[in-house]
């Protein structure tokens, strides 16, 4: 499923695109789940990273599209944006962002069809799957990727994201199985690691994103083998 957010504060353009994704998933057989939001500073308020394609306005009320796209590649570098406006000389600057395309209003069917097929074709190439973590305030979806490792502490779990720390209640065994297919591996009875964050070995330890993370000796045989095989996969 491809998860799509929608940036618009003109609502005749907001039922018009909705109305063209549903007609895509028909046409593509695609499944999109799509959320509106009527401003820039709407989306990048909170933003968790669950979106795959995000499709925004440029020019908006309280934060235009280019400043709402520039604050959520801070946090996500690899969430495809594509602009809508109706100035072309905008569009251009939509490459400072890493802007995938932009459509020019007004929108027909063909061009939004055409543009949203490449979106949806790169987001399927990233192959990142969805993770989805219970936290107090409900559940958080976050690309696997963005999980730089698990951190074991009582009877809590701490992610380690690109999002920030999250806490919650579990088991690491039952994370650890969650999450051993997307890469990760247990270098201690503590750590669970997203082997794709590892930048080194040292002393004993991996280091993951300034942090030094104990790899215990029972371990460090198959915690090296899996981190070459993996870089050998990549």
């Amino acid at each position: 499923m491809i998860e799509l957010a929608i940036v618009e504060d003109e609502k005749a353009y907001v039922d018009q695109l909705l109305q063209f994704v549903d007609q895509y998933q028909r046409e593509y057989g695609e499944t999109i789940h799509t959320t509106c939001f009527r401003d820039g500073d709407e989306i990048v308020n909170g933003y968790d990273g669950s979106y795959d394609i995000i499709l925004m306005d440029i020019q908006m009320k309280f934060m235009d599209g280019m400043s709402a796209a520039e604050e959520i590649r801070k946090v996500d570098q690899k969430v495809i944006i594509m602009f809508i406006t109706n100035r072309i000389d905008y569009a251009v600057r939509g490459y400072d962002v890493d802007a995938l395309d932009y459509i020019v209003k007004p929108v027909s069917y063909f061009s939004f069809a055409k543009k949203m097929r490449r979106a949806v074709s790169r987001a399927e190439k990233h192959g990142d799957e969805m993770v989805v973590i219970s936290i107090a305030q409900g559940m958080l979806r976050i690309r696997s990727s963005d999980i730089y490792y698990v951190e074991s502490e009582g009877h809590n779990i701490i992610y380690h994201t690109a999002q920030g720390d999250y806490k919650v209640r579990d088991k690491m065994k039952s994370v650890e199985d969650a999450l051993v297919p997307h890469g990760f591996f247990r270098s201690n009875k503590g750590y669970l690691v997203n082997l794709c964050h590892v930048d080194g070995v040292l002393d004993g330890c991996c280091l993951v994103r300034g942090q030094k993370l104990l790899i215990s000796r029972a371990r460090k045989n198959d915690f090296m083998t899996a981190l070459t095989e993996y870089i050998g996969a990549r």
